[in-house]
């Protein structure tokens, strides 16, 4: 297989930790008989000092070209005044628009190696192994923002499709697991959450294999810490 890898280093560990994982990669190509091919460019902080800009066009070209993209880390202690007209994190915000990067996939799983590290109690982590799905590219994020001298706000918005994918990614990965799939919301409170359930419940639906409940984040989170070994996968909105 050859494939073309766009590294975005950024800022911070970053570039230590692409440094590392290029290494890993070159290992895998030559025990495995890939080709992969790297182009470097820059992103958030570093991109900033450097064009003005926290995600140039030099950046995009190349991450639209490219058959994957690896991210280090983007932002710092440099560029932390939150009211910056120009930040590093609109550079990873962008980046995921402009790819259409919806679905986070975060895996969390115990190794008996680094359970000692856990605040929670062994017991307490026996079998946890669960995907968190994060839509990534709606929501309060992205939402159109005011400011004035009294007052400011941030809008959170939801479309049925937006919803209607993200659920339909983590129902598949469910299916491929433990068929158990809870969806996190605040529909007691948000309307974005109570049109979130409907459509989740509407799609999940077409995956009679897949056994679907719906919990508010107060007692999700509560969940979390008690007994979260009950989780398999979780999807959720972006805030």
């Amino acid at each position: 297989m050859e494939a073309l890898i766009t590294l975005l280093p950024g800022d911070g560990i970053g570039p230590d930790v692409i440094a590392c994982a290029r290494q890993v990669l070159d290992v895998v190509a030559e025990q495995h008989g890939h080709k992969f091919e790297y182009r470097e460019e820059l992103i958030g902080g570093a991109a900033i000092d450097t064009h003005g800009d926290p995600l140039p066009p030099a950046t995009i070209e190349a991450c639209a070209a490219a058959d994957a993209v690896l991210l280090g880390a983007v932002g710092g202690p440099k560029w932390s005044d939150p009211n910056a007209k120009i930040r590093p994190e609109q550079g990873l915000l962008k980046l995921r628009s402009v790819l259409g990067v919806y679905a986070n996939i975060r895996p969390v799983k115990i190794y008996a190696e680094l359970a000692g590290a856990s605040p929670l109690k062994a017991e307490v982590l026996e079998g946890v192994d669960m995907l968190v799905i994060r839509e990534l590219t709606g929501g309060i994020y992205f939402g159109k923002k005011t400011r004035s001298a009294s007052s400011a706000s941030d809008l959170c918005e939801y479309t049925v499709e937006e919803v209607a994918r993200i659920v339909r990614v983590a129902a598949r990965l469910a299916a491929g697991r433990r068929g158990k799939l809870c969806s996190v919301d605040k529909a007691n409170v948000l309307e974005t959450s109570r049109l979130w359930r409907q459509v989740a419940t509407e799609v999940a639906g077409g995956f009679p294999d897949v056994e679907l409940e719906h919990q508010l984040v107060d007692s999700a989170t509560m969940r979390l810490i008690q007994n979260p070994a009950s989780f398999d996968v979780v999807v959720t909105g972006n805030m």
